[in-house]
């Protein structure tokens, strides 16, 4: 009977869930995934599985984590909460969200819980980050549900955050001045050890109430990470000059300028760089027998993966926030003051003919119209703290619901029809970005553009008024040369739009 029931997978739109989900389908496992933004898991490949349930759960609210866990026999535990504003009471939250999967996985009569933490001996002053992991792990083992514990270093796979430091540190810096925690010993793993690992361990007896090391056979220092990274990258050896003044919260921000890993993320990784992560035993290898990839094996998969596009990306992760007054952009429903600039043209052509330039907006093709503005802006939101250009895009001319693309991310995408952008940046108020194709005849479609803006006080409307111009410039440039790239002449347009209401627009 328990071999017909579903397995829970908290955090699946993250980096490594989004990964182990369609694995378990692949090996005929029926899956619940817990998580926050349904829809970003129903843009996904593997979501029109038959195996693949998808239910709204918030680990920290205990009312809908029992409801995900129930009928479950087993759950994997993939969730942490250090990125974004929270980062200062991740330990707090990590603490209380494992509370509530105890309570939650004993109510569902479980048969195990699988979670995913952190290597480290917490008797050497051990980072926070690294303390919160093995107190969830703590926190999991204590209830009645026996809990299966790999703990994991530095995790090698394109679009994880700790490779992201890495590969953009090396590419971008030939002289790195570092701090002395560039010569720690770690003893990394790919990615795809890492989901053989997780998948060989559910329902294995030997894995019940274990807490076990995972690790692959290379040990190495940072330094001696980057060096063969360069070498397998073909760059020139780096020159690597260690400094004893550079604390965690200044490398956090030099990472933050330097990488598309932001501070908030950036700041407890570092923290825990400096201790020593090795694996103290191998009993992971008497209940799986997965082929280990080395270090250099690992990175040359990671760079050829990112090459075709990430199948996950450390930006996946977190909900995506909906603002209320989306809903055609309604001020009076909203109960605020929405500013618009809306443009449209006509194109001789297909949507579907428009539709591949949309969704191949940003990363490295930028933004199609005044390319050193959109720079410009970027490096402004990225001093300021935000997300700037870095984080460019998963995957060239794919894009999915919930994906981060530049300092937007994608809120809606109905396929031929239209792209909604959610900006991300750091502003005085909130900010959308939507794309519309309407057909209007035969060979005949009209694509809308529209901007809308909340400002906030006083700063959000300066910051508005005094963009304005730019605004109407850029985005009339950016509908000429999406009709130019599509390869499609141009009927009517660039023309102003009105700005829409409830009753008129029609958006939703």
């Amino acid at each position: 009977m328990s071999k017909i029931k579903p397995v829970l997978v908290l955090g699946g739109t993250g980096y490594v869930g989004g990964r182990l989900i369609p694995l378990l389908l692949s090996r005929g496992i029926r899956v619940r995934a817990g998580v926050r933004t349904p829809e970003k898991l129903k843009s996904r490949s593997f979501a029109a599985s038959p195996d693949l349930e998808i239910c709204k759960c918030d680990v920290l609210d205990e009312a809908s984590l029992s409801e995900a866990a129930a009928g479950c026999r087993a759950a994997y535990y993939l969730v942490h909460s250090m990125s974004g504003k929270e980062h200062k009471l991740f330990a707090e939250r990590d603490r209380r969200a494992a509370e509530n999967m105890t309570r939650a996985a004993a109510r569902a009569g479980m048969q195990q819980i699988i979670y995913l933490g952190g290597l480290g001996n917490e008797e050497k002053g051990l980072s926070p980050h690294l303390k919160s992991r093995l107190e969830v792990g703590r926190v999991l083992g204590s209830g009645s549900v026996p809990l299966t514990f790999l703990r994991a270093a530095m995790i090698l796979g394109s679009g994880s955050a700790s490779f992201e430091i890495m590969r953009h540190l090396a590419d971008r810096l030939p002289i790195m001045i570092t701090p002395r925690w560039v010569h720690t010993k770690c003893q990394p793993i790919a990615i795809s050890n890492v989901l053989h690992y997780l998948a060989d361990c559910l329902d294995h007896p030997r894995a019940l109430n274990r807490n076990l090391d995972i690790c692959g056979p290379d040990i190495l220092s940072y330094a001696q990470l980057f060096q063969l990274y360069a070498k397998i990258a073909g760059l020139r050896r780096r020159i690597i000059i260690p400094v004893p003044f550079l604390t965690p919260g200044l490398s956090s921000r030099w990472i933050h300028l330097v990488t598309p890993v932001p501070a908030s993320i950036a700041r407890p990784l570092a923290e825990g760089l400096s201790n020593t992560v090795v694996c103290r035993e191998n009993n992971i290898r008497d209940i799986s027998s997965s082929p280990l990839l080395s270090c250099a094996q690992a990175i040359s998969k990671a760079l050829e993966n990112d090459r075709k596009g990430a199948d996950t990306c450390w930006s996946d992760a977190g909900p995506m926030h909906n603002p209320e007054w989306l809903s055609c952009f309604d001020a009076p429903y909203a109960g605020k003051k929405i500013m618009q600039s809306n443009h449209y043209i006509q194109i001789e052509a297909e949507p579907e003919d428009i539709w591949p330039v949309l969704t191949s907006l940003g990363g490295e093709g930028g933004w199609l119209f005044a390319g050193m503005l959109w720079k410009i802006r970027g490096l402004a939101d990225r001093l300021a703290g935000g997300s700037g250009l870095h984080r460019g895009r998963r995957e060239p001319g794919n894009l999915r619901t919930g994906d981060a693309l530049d300092f937007w991310r994608v809120l809606e995408l109905v396929e031929n029809k239209k792209l909604l952008l959610l900006a991300e940046m750091k502003l005085p108020g909130e900010a959308v970005l939507q794309f519309d194709l309407q057909k209007t005849g035969n060979k005949k479609t009209v694509l809308k553009q529209r901007s809308g803006f909340a400002p906030q006080g006083l700063a959000g409307l300066i910051y508005w008024y005094s963009l304005l111009p730019f605004h109407s410039w850029i985005f009339t440039g950016m509908l000429k040369k999406i009709a130019h790239n599509s390869g499609h002449t141009i009927i009517t347009g660039p023309r102003k739009l009105n700005s829409c209401s409830k009753s008129t627009c029609g958006l939703k």
